[in-house]
Parts: structure tokens; sequence; C-alpha cells
């Protein structure tokens, strides 16, 4: 995996491999003034394709609980309305307690009244670092039902953790851009209390509209998350634009009330991805 600053390609499927396959739709609720699928909609695909392929596989019993730590999005092209999605689901790597799950999104554009001109069929590669967790919520090994399914996916067989992300947040007198206030709301969170990966990334989007050229053209969108968000938390937006790269730290109090990093993202052009 590469930093940020770098661009390298997700990995591709290894020959041969199973992986899960679903058809979707775009609907307008998950799409920007200009149809394109935002940052957001993309999570939310990505929770429902996640969804489905652990209630096909035979290990939905005993490997029911994950949590992701990181989500990379590469917008190679946009997926906009009207489109059918399919997506494609596999294991990139993994060790004993996580994985990497690629998702392939490609969008089969079509037009209507609202969007009659016609566009390049979508395209959008991710990865996922999720974590296995037991019922209490701690790391937990992978049953072996499970790793004898996922491990035929891939040869990496030893993923570690190497964040993307600078974690710490800088001096909100050392950079350009002031802090804004981001209210949360009710709807944001799921059954467990948990903030929505989609709602996270709708805080991104709310930046993205000052940042327009970064998302003119293929780009990388990063996501790591430090430490959870709690209904009725305050949020702080701490961002810096650095040439072709917006980093934002999404922050919380913590238990001595001094702000602390619950999210780090990142926004990059991709200007040399081989398309």
């Amino acid at each position: 995996m590469t930093s940020t600053g770098e661009y390298g390609p997700l990995s591709e499927r290894k020959s041969g491999a199973r992986f899960f396959a679903g058809e979707y739709r775009v609907r307008t609720g998950d799409v920007d003034q200009d149809m394109r699928v935002r940052l957001d909609g993309v999570a939310r695909y990505l929770q429902d394709v996640a969804n489905d392929n652990i209630a096909a596989v035979t290990f939905a019993d005993t490997d029911p609980f994950w949590i992701i730590r990181r989500t990379v999005i590469d917008v190679i092209e946009p997926l906009t309305w009207p489109s059918d999605l399919r997506m494609e689901r596999w294991c990139g790597a993994l060790s004993t307690r996580w994985t990497n799950m690629r998702v392939r999104i490609v969008g089969e554009t079509q037009t209507n009244r609202f969007n009659p001109e016609p566009r390049p069929n979508g395209l959008v590669e991710t990865e996922a670092f999720w974590i296995n967790v037991n019922a209490s919520g701690m790391p937990s090994r992978i049953s072996d039902g499970a790793l004898d399914l996922l491990v035929q996916m891939t040869d990496e067989h030893r993923l570690r953790w190497k964040s993307m992300n600078p974690g710490t947040a800088p001096s909100v007198e050392d950079i350009d851009l002031p802090d804004r206030e981001h209210v949360l709301r009710i709807t944001d969170f799921d059954p467990f209390k948990h903030l929505n990966n989609a709602a996270y990334l709708e805080i991104v989007e709310d930046e993205l509209v000052d940042h327009p050229d970064l998302i003119d053209g293929p780009h990388r969108a990063v996501i790591e998350y430090l430490r959870p968000i709690a209904p009725a938390t305050p949020v702080t937006v701490r961002r810096s634009r650095d040439g072709e790269r917006l980093l934002m730290w999404i922050l919380v109090p913590d238990d001595d009330g001094a702000l602390a990093v619950a999210s780090t993202v990142s926004v990059t052009t991709l200007a040399n991805a081989a398309l």
C-alpha cells in the first residue's frame, strides 16, 4: 500500500479466485448537483455489498461482527445518475484477525430527461481494512471456516496495518484554514450507536465543495478511523490544503476535554493514474 502522496493501483484479483457479485442502482439521494455519486454514497454501496456478502457465505454465524479501520476509494471515472452498478467483492490480503477487502464498482450509465447527454461508464476501485471482532467489540481470530474461504482468494496472508494518513493534527495556528464545527444528527448513527461510515464522508463532502478541482478528475480518498464518536458528541473539523492534496482531521473531546483525533482523511488527485 502506498502513501497518500503517491499513487499505486489497488491490487488486482487473483486469477481464478472466487468473488461475490451484486447488482445495484444509483439513486438520486446519493448524487450531488452534477449527478456525481458522492463519497458517502459510495460508502453506503460498500456497506450494502458487505452485508449481502456476509449473508451469502457459510460463516455468517461464526464471524458476524466486523469493523472498518480504513477505506480507500479510487474514483477512476465517477459513478453518475442514472446508472446500474455491478459490484465485485473479494479478499485482497489477510492475516488471522483482519482482511483487506477489495470492491470494484462498475457503473453502466444511462440517460434520462434530467441527464440526457451520454457519459463514460463509471469505475471506482476500493479497499477496506476490516477487523474481525467478537460480541464485545474486541479483535478476534477469524474462524477456521472463514479463513479456509478467504485464503483461497489471495496469496498475501501476512497483512499488517500501516497508516496512510498523518495521524497527528497540526496546531490550528500552523495552518491557513480555520477550524469548523460539524453538527451530527441522530440519523447518522447505527443501532449500535456507532457513527455510520457514510456520515464521516458526508463531512468530507461538505469540505470538497470548496475544493472542486480535487474531484474534477481521477482522485483517491482515504479515511482512517482512530476512535469512536458517540451520539451528541461535538465535532470539530481541522483541514489543510497542500497542492493537490486535502488533509482533514475529525476531532472530538477526550476525557480531559482536549481535542483528540477520531478520524483522518486525505483526498488526492490521481493525475498519473493509469486509466
